[in-house]
């Protein structure tokens, strides 16, 4: 199973295509690490375009209703509002140049800061300097560039702020006489400040893509181990089906598909109810008592014997669960491999130690009957020769078991078989006509051994003569289509209901309620049934009588 998983590997994930098995899936190799998409540097850059936009539209805003009643633009009102007017400007030319996707978003960040540091050094210069306090602005300018280019030029922008801070402050101090030295300091801390707040920047950036390389390799990983799942599941020869706690079925696999006879839509989601009612009477069972979670179910749509488990998918509370459908034909199979090699033997040995003797017995004393004897002893021989037949019928009705897995099958009309079966067998048994009625529409048709066929419609048709009233109609032979590629035989008879205690040992081998039966004919033609892919099962009938029922598999394609 490794290898035929191995090598749906889908060359993507870069494995070497002679990975000898699944666990070369999780042989991860870490790769470069690339950078953020396009797309995404675009939206970060059209963010932070926003603010500053934003903000120069506030600081005009401001400036032209309320005026001079505000520090802004305390030294120079004109040079404040002319500086916050063409702030605005470049917010627009950047805006549309983003929505241009022209020039690259590094060349486009880099114009964005460098007006910021121009812009907000002159409107600080207008409103009296470091005392404005509007230097504190880049900060956050410095901060969303350190976080946009990933750190790598956020060091040169706190430099170019740093030195648009002292030449501006140095600028003051040499024009106006009144400027105090002592406010060096103030610059200074800013420029600190500056320099802090890009080296923040630098190590947050590295820690996000840190992180994003983590996130990247365990995205990747997962993905592989999900991939890996999935073709398990597929591959798997059970049915599988993985439930969420709503009865939404999550995954499935094609086992499943066949098993419950349902295809599953490509799109959109199904519920357990939707395909399976009695698979999802059996989930809410089964959540309300984890002891339902474990029996054998005969599948209505596709009449197959499966053994349902659950097994719940829960960490922090119930989350859903997994069902498993094992499809008991597989064990049966496996079984019935092992009883055909030790029939095989069995029927050899009987041929040789059982048949032979019995045959010697029946011939001796079929000889001593044709002396002349008392009646005592004339019915001594009697009961010797019925009962060596009666072991005789038991010995062919073994070597008929060994022939079970030669199937040689045939395409039949059941309307002109089932006609053709009944007229042989009134020859027969000496039954009038009238006695049988058939019910078959011409669509029947099954594929299956004529050998084995006869030998199952002879048992059940003499049992249901042997008993029922003999009136016209007492024995039915009714079948019909299920479906698209099933066909339903039913053979019912008028007489006597099976006792509710022996319905359980009918099919076993050497049961029997009459005294002369052997107790085979129900085992081999269930055995038979098997061997050509059906199913015989014994129904209640309301209105009284005995019902044996043949599902017959479907019928396979010509290639």
């Amino acid at each position: 199973m490794a290898k035929r998983i191995a090598a749906r590997i889908p060359e993507k994930w870069n494995n070497p295509p002679s990975m000898p098995n699944v666990l070369a899936l999780f042989s991860f190799r870490p790769r470069a690490y690339s950078a953020p998409s396009t797309g995404d540097l675009w939206r970060s850059v059209a963010l932070f375009n926003y603010y500053r936009l934003t903000l120069a539209v506030l600081f005009v805003f401001l400036v032209s209703r309320f005026g001079d009643t505000l520090l802004f633009g305390s030294s120079n009102m004109p040079l404040f509002l002319r500086t916050s007017i063409a702030y605005v400007a470049l917010a627009l030319v950047s805006q549309l140049a983003i929505q241009l996707r022209h020039p690259r978003p590094s060349w486009q960040l880099a114009a964005q800061v460098g007006s910021d540091i121009i812009c907000i050094t002159v409107l600080s210069h207008a409103s009296g300097g470091i005392q404005s306090s509007l230097g504190m602005l880049l900060l956050v300018s410095l901060a969303a560039a350190g976080l946009i280019s990933r750190g790598r030029i956020t060091l040169f922008f706190a430099a170019l702020a740093s030195l648009a801070a002292l030449l501006q402050h140095s600028y003051v101090v040499l024009t106006q006489e009144l400027a105090e030295v002592a406010q060096y300091l103030q610059v200074g801390l800013l420029c600190i400040a500056y320099f802090a707040v890009a080296w923040l920047a630098n190590t947050l950036a590295k820690y996000a893509i840190a992180s994003e390389k983590l996130a990247v390799l365990r995205g990747i990983d997962l993905a592989n181990m999900a991939e890996a799942n999935r073709l398990v599941i597929q591959d798997m020869p059970d049915g599988v089906l993985v439930i969420d706690e709503h009865g939404v079925i999550r995954q499935h696999n094609r086992s499943a598909e066949r098993l419950l006879g349902y295809a599953f839509p490509p799109e959109g989601s199904v519920t357990l109810d939707d395909c399976a009612p009695l698979l999802a009477a059996q989930f809410v069972a089964w959540r309300q008592d984890s002891g339902h979670g474990n029996e054998v179910l005969r599948l209505p749509v596709t009449n197959y014997q499966t053994r349902v488990r659950f097994l719940p998918v829960q960490r922090e509370g119930f989350w859903g669960a997994v069902l498993f459908l094992e499809d008991m034909r597989r064990a049966q199979a496996q079984a019935q491999q092992i009883k055909l090699a030790a029939l095989g033997r069995l029927t050899a040995n009987i041929a040789h130690e059982v048949r032979n003797p019995l045959s010697s017995i029946s011939y001796a004393a079929e000889l001593l009957r044709e002396e002349k004897h008392d009646p005592s002893q004339a019915r001594l021989f009697q009961i010797i020769t019925d009962n060596a037949a009666r072991l005789n019928r038991i010995v062919q009705d073994v070597m008929q078991l060994n022939q079970r897995d030669r199937v040689h099958g045939e395409e039949f009309h059941l309307d002109e078989k089932l006609a053709l079966f009944v007229e042989g067998l009134q020859h027969t048994e000496s039954a009038p006509q009238e006695v049988f009625r058939i019910e078959a529409t011409p669509d029947c048709v099954v594929e299956f051994d004529r050998v084995h066929l006869d030998q199952i419609l002879w048992n059940l048709c003499r049992n249901a003569l042997r008993f029922c009233s003999k009136r016209a109609g007492s024995v039915q032979l009714c079948a019909w289509r299920a479906g698209e590629r099933r066909v339903v035989l039913e053979v019912r008879n008028d007489g006597p209901a099976v006792a509710p205690e022996h319905i359980q040992q009918l099919f076993e081998p050497f049961f029997t309620t009459s005294a002369g039966g052997t107790g085979l004919g129900l085992y081999i033609a269930r055995e038979l049934c098997e061997a050509n892919g059906a199913t015989l099962e014994y129904r209640q009938r309301p209105e009284g009588g005995a019902c044996f029922r043949i599902v017959f598999g479907e019928k396979k394609d010509e290639p």
